[in-house]
């Protein structure tokens, strides 16, 4: 095999609690990951030459050490000292900095994929052992679905899948640093913790309607502060069909839960003409077993 396709799935947070901040200036939080399929395409090929080579659609993005998928390559390359180079092919779909975990899906694709195409022999969990050197979140990309997060991010628990659904994704014409808005969080008292626990719940039950009366995200208070238009796509989003709606991880995405593909269409189209966000998608939860 000389070369490899893959996609890179993004996540939300169906739950996202911070219950403290560690010395070394890490978070320990508590989140329900979900699995979309809203994805990144990736190529991977062989080259006799050695070294790695980037590109993507974006020329904002960094194509060299910058970037969490190169430095992923790296990684292995240099640890099972492959002697050949790859050239790498990032296609963007995932919105940047916008609280999906873009970066960290393309990396953990990484991973997966030069495994399979040099033959390395890793296990899914040695390859998410050596993800969590590369960012909190990308053992989680590594195993994707529905799973609980502990720790930093890194202590993960597979959950039942969520009911099925449809979900529409926005994401608004602005970017969000995540550090900052962790800054701005230690700043302030947290009033209300989101109920993990009622998330955990609807999961054992395979209850939509238990899983989405208990989404709730705390860094929702730092960032739509910030960004008002957050709060304008929930409210469009839920006026318009959506069972719930929340931001993202750090945002500013955020994403509405359908009960079907009709009223997701067209809480999108509403969103399109009242122009709140950049980035609009229709999709699906991501079930594991596929890569």
């Amino acid at each position: 095999m000389d070369q490899i396709e893959l996609k890179a799935l993004g996540k939300v947070n169906l739950g996202l609690d911070v219950l403290g901040r560690r010395d070394n200036g890490y978070h320990d939080v508590r989140m329900v990951m979900q699995s979309v399929y809203l994805y990144d395409d990736i190529c991977i090929k062989k080259k006799k030459e050695q070294g790695i080579e980037l590109t993507t659609n974006l020329f904002f993005l960094p194509a060299n050490e910058k970037n969490l998928a190169y430095r992923a390559a790296r990684l292995l390359l240099e640890e099972f000292q492959i002697d050949t180079g790859i050239r790498m092919h990032i296609e963007k779909r995932i919105p940047v900095a916008g609280g999906m975990a873009g970066g960290s899906t393309d990396a953990a694709s990484v991973l997966f994929g030069i495994n399979r195409l040099f033959q390395l022999g890793l296990s899914q969990k040695e390859l998410m052992k050596r993800g969590e050197t590369l960012g909190a979140d990308v053992p989680y990309c590594i195993l994707r679905g529905t799973a609980l997060a502990e720790g930093i991010g890194e202590k993960l628990t597979p959950l039942p899948d969520l009911p099925k659904c449809i979900m529409v994704i926005a994401k608004p014409p602005v970017s969000v640093s995540t550090a900052k808005v962790y800054e701005k969080l230690d700043g302030t008292p947290i009033k209300e913790h989101p109920p993990i626990d009622g998330i955990l719940e609807g999961l054992q039950a395979g209850s939509l309607e238990t899983v989405v009366k208990n989404m709730g995200n705390v860094l929702e208070s730092v960032t739509v502060k910030e960004y008002p238009v957050i709060a304008d796509i929930k409210e469009s989003m839920i006026q318009n069909g959506a069972v719930n709606a929340m931001m993202s991880g750090s945002g500013p995405t955020v994403f509405g839960i359908f009960e079907n593909r009709r009223q997701a269409a067209s809480a999108a189209k509403r969103l399109w003409e009242q122009r709140l966000a950049k980035q609009i998608y229709v999709t699906n939860v991501h079930r594991p077993g596929r890569r």
